[in-house]
């Protein structure tokens, strides 16, 4: 398997180690590993076991080896504006704090006392998030936990350190932290004087399919073999969006944990209005912007079944909504409310309360609000985007893994009333593999890549 390639994607619940081959034609994919991932309490803060992550990634690398394979290359994705620090021996300060933790709250009033919420879109084309990476270091200068700090390296990024003992900092996932300038697509210097971050932070952007290094001799030891690690899109979303059959003035939406509905452009949108909007300039692969809206997602999905059916499949929990169709209870999911609640059910419930709708009578009603509600805020999100932009959507590209969610998808389609696709399901992994290829040469372009992906992989058409 001298062609394999292995793209590690690491989501907020689940992690996997997908197989890529190029085959006559055709992206084949096979799942080699996977496991669990959550954020969990620790020192009084919401962390990732960023010990437990990589060790399963070596564990899946063992697992490969152990099926006789010996990848060209690996390359690793993760969610984006979370990061650990390192002191000057390289070591890790602290925890790997996660973006639900409630440190950042008031860090925006503190972030307005040097620059004010205009200005700050108008550098970074960053939507405000209380949970944005800007202000995470805020809380952590006030607290007085960046001066022994050297270097901040976001998750992805120390996995691939961890890995080669390299560390490069990549372009895409920079641009969720809220400290890039847009247009020139590099650290805003002025600003990160301003917010008061040591420099030294922050190191020179390299851009997906850069080579990281080779393992350390150690590490190709305890994995039978050695390779190379890539740079991929290492934010989820930037890979997820490579990957998604994009055609002429579609959008895309990046379904899973987060909704990212958003069009691919070649220059930011950094007007008051887009602000007001509070749409998002994140940067994609191969020089592009994804423009783009995140809403609440799956996540209110996937907290309902953990918290009143955790037996309970999505699939089967789709179906449930569905014969619940006729609840008319909605709500706005991208209220702060439900980025982390004690109790996603209770929360609803109080909000549908709120809004005078009829109290649900059970997880039913609950998840067809979420489903219905989701539909909603998608397809408010394609009218701001077509405000912004002045094109008309032709169609909407759903990737990730809530595109399985077949009733979502007939909601969506009938509420957009225009054509909408579903598929690859591993968008993410594949746009992970597809910049893999780029840097062997097997592609050359962003167009290639899709057309591989439209080749490979069959996508379910909603009229």
């Amino acid at each position: 398997m001298n062609n394999a390639m292995i793209a590690i994607d690491i989501g907020a619940s689940s992690g996997r180690h997908m197989l890529g081959q190029v085959k006559n034609g055709r992206l084949e994919l096979t799942e080699l590993y996977r496991f669990s991932n959550g954020a969990q309490r620790k020192n009084g803060r919401l962390c990732w076991d960023i010990d437990r992550l990589f060790a399963e990634i070596l564990n899946g690398l063992r697992t490969a080896r152990a099926q006789g394979i010996t990848p060209r290359s690996v390359a690793i994705d993760t969610w984006g504006v979370d990061f650990v620090l390192l002191d000057a021996q390289g070591r890790m300060l602290g925890d790997a704090v996660s973006y639900r933790d409630g440190r950042t709250q008031g860090m925006d009033e503190i972030v307005r006392r040097v620059i004010d919420e205009e200005a700050l879109y108008a550098r970074t084309g960053i939507q405000k998030q209380p949970f944005n990476t800007i202000y995470q270091l805020t809380a952590l200068r006030e607290a007085g936990e960046l001066d022994a700090a050297q270097e901040m390296l976001l998750l992805p990024e120390y996995l691939n350190y961890l890995l080669t003992g390299q560390r490069v900092h990549e372009y895409t996932n920079a641009s969720t932290t809220g400290l890039l300038d847009a247009r020139a697509r590099a650290w805003d210097w002025e600003l990160i004087d301003r917010c008061g971050f040591p420099r030294r932070l922050f190191g020179p952007l390299s851009q997906p399919g850069t080579r990281v290094g080779a393992l350390l001799p150690e590490i190709a030891q305890a994995v039978g073999f050695d390779t190379q690690i890539l740079l991929a899109p290492t934010h989820d979303t930037a890979a997820a969006v490579m990957a998604a059959p994009l055609e002429a003035n579609d959008a895309y939406l990046s379904s899973g944990t987060w909704s990212l509905l958003g069009m691919e452009l070649p220059a930011p949108i950094l007007t008051p209005e887009s602000r007001a909007r509070n749409l998002t300039n994140e940067g994609g692969a191969q020089g592009t912007i994804r423009y783009l809206k995140n809403i609440m997602g799956l996540w209110m999905l996937q907290e309902l079944r953990r918290e009143l059916c955790p037996q309970t499949s999505f699939a089967e929990l789709a179906a449930l909504a569905e014969r619940h169709d006729g609840y008319p209870g909605r709500v706005d999911c991208n209220a702060v409310r439900f980025l982390a609640p004690v109790s996603m059910a209770a929360e609803l419930r109080s909000a549908l309360a709120e809004g005078g709708y009829p109290a649900p009578a059970d997880v039913g009603d609950l998840t067809a609000c979420v489903c219905h509600s989701l539909a909603d805020c998608y397809r408010a999100a394609v009218d701001e985007l077509e405000a912004l932009t002045g094109r008309r959507i032709a169609c909407l590209r759903v990737v990730g893994g809530g595109c399985r969610n077949d009733y979502l998808n007939r909601l969506t389609a009938r509420a957009l009333a225009r054509p909408l696709t579903a598929g690859p399901a591993e968008a993410t992994a594949i746009g992970n593999l597809l910049s893999q290829l780029l840097h062997a040469g097997e592609i050359h372009t962003l167009a290639e890549g899709r057309a591989l992906v439209r080749a490979s992989f069959t996508l379910k058409a909603y009229a």
